[in-house]
């Protein structure tokens, strides 16, 4: 298995993505591709020596910043890491590609350079949030359409169960679609006709609606929404948990019989903090174009890298995507 990796995406390129690619080339076995200018790769690579074997340099002149317009950077900057890292994949010199670079960028050059998989109108973002259960559920789409159609998320739902069962290991994985109640009656006409027809997509455990406050709860596998309602619960999940820690955290540091409470609560307190702890996700599964696509968040260190890479590994290895296409082509077209 061969993974590009975008060696110059996110905020701590290229030395973290690098020692990140190696950690994971030396635990899994994989194959890397570092895209970025040559001459900065390998200095980062010379400094975190022994090389692993298999561990290979793209050239690519350019890097896309966030500051830049998505679709414009794609079409202009081609020889970008991001760019070129895609190209190795869509030329079959890699299996899969990884960037913690610009969303909106990843997603328009999955589409340009990729394309998307048969039966799908637009891809979605994925990501996993944990839950009470110890079973993290799958949001998608998180973020990369913000206005959507009724049949664009039962694609999504049909993906998303695909994902879960094949990468997740979820047998028969339960799905929802998150709406302002649970009777079949709410929602807006979007959701009410997604309702149906998720209803009847093939081989879809569709559970009906899910309201926002039962999502923590892990009642489900996949949860199905727009990306305008997704992102939005994502960046809550996000500021509700570190919240929610610092004001244990200073519950527990307010009285010197607190600071013993903290004291006798830590190691219950590190395994919840390990729970939460996004570097341990992975990432985020970019869904319905051609290829294994994860996005990894931009303030990635080494060790999110390196999860993103097992994400990988799993998403490749058992053939997700050619079961996605597979699911979707047995879907009835509108």
């Amino acid at each position: 298995m061969k993974v590009a990796v975008d060696a110059m995406g996110g905020d701590h390129a290229p030395g973290e993505v690098v020692q990140g690619a190696l950690d994971a080339a030396r635990e899994l076995g994989v194959e890397v591709i570092l895209v970025g200018p040559p001459e900065v790769v390998e200095a980062e690579l010379r400094r975190r020596r022994p090389r692993p074997p298999g561990v290979e340099v793209a050239p690519a002149a350019e890097v896309i910043s966030p500051h830049d317009p998505p679709v414009q950077a794609v079409r202009q900057k081609r020889d970008s890491s991001l760019v070129v890292g895609m190209r190795l994949v869509r030329e079959g010199r890699a299996d899969a590609f990884l960037s913690a670079g610009p969303t909106g960028a990843l997603l328009a050059a999955g589409i340009f350079v990729l394309g998307r998989l048969e039966g799908v109108d637009r891809p979605a973002y994925g990501t996993l949030l944990p839950t009470r259960s110890g079973r993290p559920v799958l949001v998608l789409d998180v973020g990369a359409n913000v206005d959507n159609r009724p049949e664009h998320l039962v694609q999504f739902g049909i993906m998303g169960s695909v994902y879960a069962e094949a990468v997740l290991g979820r047998p028969r994985p339960s799905v929802a679609l998150l709406a302002n109640g649970t009777e079949a009656e709410k929602g807006n006409a979007v959701t009410r006709a997604a309702y149906q027809g998720l209803s009847q997509a093939p081989e879809v455990n569709f559970r009906g609606y899910i309201e926002a406050r039962d999502l923590p709860e892990g009642q489900v596998d996949v949860v199905v929404c727009d990306g305008f309602v997704g992102n939005v619960v994502l960046k809550l999940y996000e500021g509700l948990g570190l919240t929610l820690f610092g004001m244990v955290r200073d519950a527990l540091t307010s009285t010197f019989r607190a600071r013993l409470g903290a004291l006798l609560a830590r190691p219950a307190l590190v395994s919840l903090r390990r729970r939460l702890d996004w570097e341990e996700v992975g990432g985020a599964p970019l869904l319905g174009v051609a290829a294994p696509v994860i996005k990894c968040h931009g303030a990635s260190r080494a060790r999110a890298v390196a999860s993103g890479l097992r994400v990988v590994h799993e998403f490749v290895s058992r053939g997700a995507v050619e079961r996605m296409r597979a699911r979707l082509s047995a879907a009835p077209r509108n």
